[in-house]
């Protein structure tokens, strides 16, 4: 509702300031340039993009738009009652979002079928996909019980960068059992010293849904990781 609620108030803004061939003529306010109007209606229009785009409604139909202000504008009666506007804006940033996120999900199965076959590259029966670049400590290996201290960069299959404990300039240090599938799983297959690159499947990271802006549903996640320690778990009877 909140991004309905700052779509609104852009829209109105365009409202106000448009300067459509057919609109009515707006008097301007004592000492309000014509350059002045000219940059705000330019800036409001910037801004009124960059939210449409962000709102899943970069493909509008700008004509469209045009005659929903004109009438607006002018006065005239509306092809839709005020009242269910908002329900067809929302309507549309819903389907958007889930004909986004089918599209993501095909082209990212398309992506790990290619993936799997590329050299070096294995598959687990989770649909993980990995590759041992340094294969670290044979002896020394995580469980699903063990903590690990560990530095790695997080990325889309579009290169975007997420996470990097190497930006933060420390180590990341969390148990296997507290993190999402893929980690709980890769983790274990390198040695202490070692290092991996783990491709996850949205199943086995955050699943269909968007986790914030950077982060879109259905996402496929590569982490480039080296262990830099495991940390054994201590037996319940140890701990008494």
């Amino acid at each position: 509702m909140k991004t309905l609620k700052t779509l609104t108030i852009c829209a109105l803004g365009a409202l106000m300031l448009a300067s459509c061939s057919n609109a009515p003529k707006i008097e301007r306010l004592p000492g309000i340039s014509a350059g002045q109007i000219d940059s705000v209606s330019y800036a409001v229009g910037i801004s009124f993009g960059e939210m449409l785009k962000s709102s899943n409604m970069e493909a509008i139909d700008i004509a469209e738009m045009e005659k929903g202000i004109i009438a607006v504008l002018n006065g005239d009666s509306l092809k839709f009652d005020r009242h269910m506007v908002g329900g067809i804006i929302q309507g549309y940033m819903v389907a958007a979002e889930n004909a986004k996120s089918k599209q993501r999900e095909k082209e990212q199965a398309e992506f790990m079928e290619k993936n799997k076959k590329n050299e070096g590259v294995q598959e687990t029966e989770s649909g993980l996909q990995y590759k041992i670049e340094v294969p670290g400590n044979e002896e020394i290996k995580a469980t699903a019980q063990d903590t690990v201290e560990v530095n790695y960069v997080g990325t889309l299959l579009d290169g975007t960068e997420f996470d990097s404990s190497y930006k933060r300039g420390e180590t990341a240090k969390f148990p296997l059992s507290r993190v999402i599938k893929g980690w709980t799983e890769g983790m274990q297959l390198v040695g202490e010293g070692g290092k991996i690159k783990l491709w996850v499947p949205f199943e086995l990271g955050y699943g269909p849904r968007p986790m914030g802006p950077e982060l879109p549903g259905y996402s496929t996640l590569i982490f480039d990781v080296e262990l830099v320690k495991v940390y054994k778990a201590v037996p319940k009877e140890e701990k008494k």
